[in-house]
């Protein structure tokens, strides 16, 4: 099967929990505001904004660049990028802290209040339990240490949901759409119009287009980074070896064994049982 297929049958059989096709459904202000709502419940949410789809932010060439799955606001001037993390990394928490500082820069003018900074919540819908107690959902916020009441209130909130929760800590609302993404089958009306949204996306030939698209570039740059590293790896071998040879040269000559430099030259594996006799490797 060619790379062109196996993408195609790939694309056929993708889920919400892949972060391209979550991003697509999102883009439905209806659905992206009731899954909202789910995840934070004492919201009053009136409606969804998209400042920009699939937004990316780089602020200048010299800082790694990030591409938000669902970058939207709520009309009040909250801010929320929703993720999907499919691989499980205990690299999230400080991702999730690169991601709000992105935010920040891209949300405040230079010359402007700090007090201008809009409330934000960075939310990571994971597959896994990336901290390990069992739960559906870890909220953070900036509290004082010696006094755990006391909050920072930097308008700041970031959300890890986990999709293999065991403890009972969610609304049964919010746990059917978490074991959707889990791959498990459920009656809950939500969950049965993402479903149709899912299958309604998988539709789009422009989409299809754009993820064979991605997913090509992404491998032909996984090959060419392998092809860099053995490329590197012969270079550093051959360096390697240059140094070896001259040092075993220079302790030959030192014992006068001329004979043995020439022979070692050529015989690849008398240089070998000499590197040993030396102790050079």
């Amino acid at each position: 099967m060619n790379m062109a297929k196996e993408i195609q049958v790939n694309w056929d059989e993708l889920g919400i929990s892949n972060d391209f096709l979550f991003g697509k459904v999102m883009r439905n202000p209806e659905i992206c505001k009731e899954l909202l709502e789910r995840i934070l419940p004492e919201l009053e949410i009136d409606h969804v904004e998209y400042p920009e789809l699939q937004k990316e932010i780089k602020p200048d060439v010299d800082a790694r660049s990030v591409r938000l799955d669902v970058y939207v606001n709520d009309g009040k001037g909250t801010v929320y990028d929703i993720e999907m993390q499919a691989v499980a990394s205990r690299e999230l928490p400080k991702r999730s802290r690169y991601y709000q500082c992105m935010i920040d820069l891209q949300l405040l003018d230079k010359g402007q209040s700090y007090k201008m900074l809009n409330n934000s919540f960075v939310i990571f819908i994971c597959l896994s339990d990336v901290f390990g107690y069992g739960r559906y959902q870890y909220t953070f916020e900036n509290t004082c240490r010696e006094d755990q009441s006391l909050l920072l209130g930097d308008g700041t909130t970031k959300i890890f949901l986990n999709a293999d929760g065991k403890t009972d800590d969610v609304s049964q609302e919010l746990k059917a759409f978490l074991d959707y993404v889990a791959g498990k089958k459920s009656g809950d009306r939500f969950v049965m119009k993402l479903e149709e949204a899912v299958k309604e996306a998988k539709k789009n030939r422009e989409w299809r287009h754009e993820y064979m698209t991605l997913l090509m570039r992404d491998q032909e740059n996984i090959e060419k980074g392998r092809e860099e590293g053995r490329a590197e790896g012969r270079k550093e071998g051959q360096e390697r070896g240059e140094e070896m040879m001259s040092e075993l040269i220079r302790k030959l000559s030192m014992d006068q064994r001329t004979a043995d430099i020439v022979r070692a030259t050529t015989d690849k594996e008398y240089r070998q049982k000499l590197y040993k006799e030396y102790q050079i490797i």
